[in-house]
């Protein structure tokens, strides 16, 4: 069955950041996991160091598995229970800033443990 990757981008109204990580970890995951093809989440919140000092525009980042032979009709599916029972919203969201974006893999993940790494010269 084919896999993707869904990647969510996102960031909590100003001084909503514990209401919006609640509702995150405790609502709106368990909604999108209710969603046929949905197989797994998890979150994430940008590191204090990053490479070069580069800065992110949105502070959260959540992905999502699915597998289906129905992309379109998952997506379809979440965008049909957006707000409403099913996949309650948070006024604790930033929603002019969410950014999502559905990725196919183009390869096998690659093990660390697995890659024979050549000595390098000092």
């Amino acid at each position: 069955m084919p896999k993707y990757t869904f990647v969510v981008l996102t960031n909590p109204v100003a001084g909503k950041e514990d209401e919006y990580n609640s509702w995150y970890n405790g609502q709106h995951i368990p909604d999108v996991l209710n969603i046929p093809g949905l197989v797994c989440a998890q979150r994430f919140k940008v590191a204090d160091t990053q490479m070069g000092g580069a800065t992110s525009k949105h502070k959260y980042l959540a992905l999502y598995e699915i597998e289906t032979i129905d992309l379109a009709g998952v997506l379809k599916e979440l965008a049909a229970r957006r707000g409403t029972a099913d996949m309650v919203l948070s006024d604790a969201i930033d929603m002019n800033t969410v950014n999502a974006f559905v990725f196919e893999p183009v390869a096998e993940k690659v093990q660390a443990k697995d890659v024979k790494r050549p000595r390098r010269a000092g």
